[in-house]
């Protein structure tokens, strides 16, 4: 069932949403193992929702292990597999925001994590009800497992999710292609797929 990315079918945006942009850091932007070749593309897009309204903005970032062996279960596994990921092999300053994007730091928040998800190892869920929000605009990478698991939690929690289409990346295309589908088709009572265009006119 194709759906029309040029609507948002529940309304218009309120300001109890929130942005939270995921993962758009040097280490999956520079010529690393971990590099997504077409996070330069929707950089632009990124930009534009961050610049919107960037103290609603909250910048996930993806911690990797110390070195390589280190972490629980088959984190220890993941991380003998990418020792040239670990933070000893790539060096702390890999872990920072594009420069793009640390530079609207602060008003926008950071929101550190070990794993995929944004959820399990902070307040994030407490914080944004306190704030009373209700809708969070996803963007970032890799739309097929770090914003999956954002888009996951945030639907278990009962948030309304808008995904700003042209404003996601994944190292995959075939990944990234299923999973909108995902979203749009097993989804669509709690996920809304648009441009950021549409996100743009409608967040003022």
């Amino acid at each position: 069932m194709a759906m029309n990315r040029n609507e948002l079918r529940f309304g218009r945006l309120s300001c109890s949403s929130r942005h939270i942009c995921v993962d758009m850091q040097k280490l999956f932007a520079e010529e690393t193992d971990w590099r997504t070749p077409w996070m330069d593309r929707v950089l632009p897009s990124v930009y534009q929702l961050v610049a919107r309204h960037p103290s609603q903005t909250i910048f996930t970032r993806f911690i990797p292990a110390e070195h390589a062996g280190q972490g629980i279960g088959t984190w220890r596994r993941y991380y003998e597999r990418w020792s040239s990921m670990t933070i000893e092999a790539l060096g702390i300053a890999m872990i920072d925001l594009v420069a793009e994007l640390a530079a609207f730091m602060p008003p926008a928040e950071v929101l550190d994590k070990h794993v995929y998800s944004p959820w399990f190892e902070s307040d994030l869920h407490a914080r944004l009800q306190h704030q009373s929000v209700d809708t969070l605009i996803i963007s970032g990478g890799e739309t097929d497992v770090c914003v999956l698991s954002t888009v996951l939690g945030a639907v278990d929690r009962g948030y309304r999710v808008v995904l700003a289409s042209d404003a996601l990346c994944s190292s995959s295309d075939e990944a990234h292609d299923a999973a909108i589908r995902v979203y749009e088709n097993r989804y669509s009572q709690q996920v809304e797929v648009v441009t950021t265009n549409i996100i743009l006119e409608s967040w003022k």
